[in-house]
């Protein structure tokens, strides 16, 4: 099981989370340290060059995965996208894609092929159009993401996890 954020490059969590005087490009550094996986939500919004993806693969601990973020609404940069996750190589986690719009099986086809094949993929479907895509989805070995669970339902879960 991994514990993670949706993010370590926040100056407000310092002081805090980051000791007063941490410089933030030591941010990543001092978070892997207590974290073993990150959500990179900045690739939902917008697609680093590949030379970043080396230099955050580089930065991260061997067994630290990134959980890179997909907006499934962006056609033109999915081929691209999965390019440069490779780059993350064994740093590389689960790739978490957001489709908010009405059932598009033509998109769905273009992601799950433009990503490799026995990636670690969760698509969070909002349109209720997309109910029943779930055997599709098991059969290109990926998943859909749940609603997100209240606090409590996380900590009966990790509880129960704990407990085995």
């Amino acid at each position: 099981m991994h514990v993670g954020t949706s993010g370590w490059s926040y100056p407000s969590w310092k002081p805090g989370f980051y000791p007063a005087g941490t410089d933030p490009k030591d941010f990543l550094d001092y978070y892997a340290q207590r974290f073993s996986t990150v959500e990179l939500n900045t690739t939902g919004y917008r697609l680093p060059a590949e030379e970043q993806f080396d230099r955050w693969a580089e930065q991260a601990p061997a067994g630290f995965t990134f959980a890179p973020k997909l907006a499934g609404n962006r056609p033109r940069i999915v081929a691209e996208f999965g390019a440069r996750v490779r780059v993350l190589g064994d740093r590389l986690g689960p790739t978490r894609v957001s489709l908010k719009s009405a059932r598009d099986e033509g998109m769905l086809e273009l992601i799950l092929g433009s990503l490799d094949p026995g990636a670690l993929v969760a698509f969070d479907l909002e349109h209720e159009s997309w109910n029943g895509i779930e055997p599709r989805l098991s059969s290109a070995g990926a998943v859909r993401h749940e609603d997100e669970p209240t606090a409590p339902r996380y900590a009966e879960r990790l509880l129960a996890l704990l407990a085995q």
